[in-house]
């Protein structure tokens, strides 16, 4: 029993410092790139913390990296190296969803450089997708586009994202989006057309 000089000893509650995961996401978070606590001025739209953003968006942006890519592990490594690269500069973002998404493609486009260095020096098995086979040729169409126009596709018919919204996250001219998305929309009719 307790006394005036002995202080009373409370059991020890569970810590719980889970981050929320996204729907489906049983993934456990990289803890090296999260942050509680709000940022910004305290209006409703800066009071998103980076905890929050990472929890809202990190499965959206490993599946529009692994699209792109075609491979889990690269997905996984450049949407971590993105959150990374966001850090430092989130209170300062305007719209930290946008700025990340612009940061993911890029991640992508460095990775199509890397992957096209290392093949020309030591050329590796690529990964390989696991598809249903009736997606089999459609993605074998994909793979055959160039990075540009194969990111281009996917953000206008995967994310439904508009001509101008690419324009921004790839920092080029509608004009120049436009062009990427007809060439390769009709790169994947020939190929869907003609076969093997």
């Amino acid at each position: 029993m307790p006394t005036a000089s002995t202080p009373a000893i409370r059991p020890r509650e569970p810590e719980d410092d889970r981050v929320p995961e996204g729907p489906g996401d049983g993934i456990p978070p990289n803890r090296d790139v999260l942050d509680d606590g709000p940022v910004g001025n305290g209006t409703a739209e800066q009071a998103l913390s980076f905890t929050d953003l990472y929890g809202a968006e990190r499965l959206a942006m490993v599946r529009l990296a692994h699209l792109i890519t075609g491979s889990n592990e690269a997905a996984e490594d450049l949407v971590h190296e993105a959150f990374l690269k966001i850090r430092p500069r989130f209170g300062e973002l305007r719209d930290p969803g946008a700025y990340l998404r612009t940061t993911v493609v890029n991640e992508c486009r460095m990775w199509f450089r890397r992957r096209d260095v290392e093949a020309r020096h030591a050329p590796t098995p690529s990964d390989q997708l696991l598809l249903p086979p009736e997606l089999d040729e459609t993605w074998a169409a994909l793979q055959q586009l160039s990075p540009k126009r194969r990111i281009v596709v996917f953000l206008r018919f995967y994310e439904d994202r508009s001509i101008d919204d690419i324009a921004e996250i790839l920092q080029c001219r509608p004009g120049t989006v436009r062009s990427l998305l007809r060439r390769g929309l009709a790169s994947l009719r020939e190929v869907l057309t003609d076969g093997p």
